[in-house]
């Protein structure tokens, strides 16, 4: 063991299996003198109880550090507050009426993966114009879904409850003709940690529209975001799926970077499955709706409470789908 500490004249002593008494000059050293060395080093060591006064341990020498280990009571406090961030999501998960507790997804990935466009999505000159990409998937191994909510007719208060006590993370595709009623609602939603992307101004089919239209209707709901939301969002949803070259054109040149779709689409009261095989795969893009009982046989919390039960139920956590991209 090697312990630094220093003698009445700050000068510091070298490794412990090196110290020797120090004799003063002309006479022969006290036979007590090598053991007031081995106390002073035992006491630097913290091999003894506490001292005061003149028996206190001496301190390291300048550009040394002691090492200590982190005070338990820090320990403590943070797996206190796991405890009670994993009890406060199980009773929200008994109190919105869950089957099990939604299953926690894994850190983002500090790489994030190459997103392509989906084979048989693409448009002439996508690669070489480095278009948007149009995606179902992330490719990723954990099982993990990414939870997605289109147009914004439903207001429901109730449902941004729900999601922050159980800390499920969603990302909303808004357009503003039905968003503009209440954009306090959405600042809301974002203020809990959700992301607000374009979903266009009017919802319309872009295919069936101009370059310069399809251009204004993405475009312009950029500005709306920046206005309202304080940020231009990077990722479009093209209305009801539907695209061309010029609607990838068009949002790139307005600092759209990604355009999703889906992979699954969950009602209130069923699912539907891109695949033949009618299966979960990780990393699938979950479609659903601001949509309430004017146009649904239940509520956003009946279709979230869906949505989680059957996620859960086959191993998947949610994640946010801005965190790998």
């Amino acid at each position: 063991m090697s312990v630094v500490v220093q003698n009445d004249k700050n000068r510091t002593l070298g490794p412990l299996r090196h110290l020797r008494p120090l004799r003063p000059r002309g006479r022969k050293a006290a036979p007590h003198a090598a053991l007031a060395v081995l106390a002073a080093a035992a006491l630097a060591s913290g091999c003894s109880g506490p001292q005061s006064g003149a028996d206190a341990p001496v301190q390291p020498a300048q550009g040394q550090q002691r090492l200590q280990a982190p005070p338990a009571r820090a320990l403590d406090s943070y797996a206190t507050r796991l405890r009670a961030s994993a009890a406060a999501r199980a009773a929200a998960a008994k109190r919105w009426g869950l089957a099990q507790v939604p299953l926690t997804p894994p850190a983002p990935p500090a790489v994030k993966p190459v997103i392509q466009a989906r084979a048989g999505f693409e448009v002439d000159h996508q690669e070489d114009w480095g278009l948007p990409p149009v995606f179902t998937t992330v490719p990723t191994k954990d099982k993990i879904l990414f939870l997605t909510i289109d147009d914004g007719a439903e207001k429901d208060p109730a449902f941004l409850r729900m999601m922050d006590e159980l800390k499920v993370p969603y990302s909303a595709f808004l357009s503003n003709y039905l968003v503009k009623d209440d954009y306090g609602y959405f600042r809301r939603a974002q203020s809990l940690g959700n992301t607000l992307n374009n979903h266009t101004l009017h919802h319309p089919y872009l295919p069936g529209l101009s370059y310069d239209e399809q251009r204004r209707e993405i475009c312009d709901m950029q500005d709306i975001m920046q206005k309202q939301f304080g940020k231009r969002p990077r990722l479009l949803r093209p209305p009801y799926g539907n695209y061309n070259q010029d609607t990838l054109r068009a949002a790139k040149s307005c600092g759209i970077r990604y355009a999703p779709i889906w992979n699954e689409e969950v009602y209130v009261d069923h699912w539907e499955f891109r695949e033949d095989d009618q299966r979960l795969r990780p990393g699938d893009i979950v479609l659903t709706h601001f949509r309430g009982t004017d146009e649904w046989n239940g509520t956003m919390v009946d279709d979230m409470r869906r949505f989680l039960n059957y996620a859960t139920a086959h191993g998947y956590a949610v994640a946010r789908l801005e965190d790998y991209l």
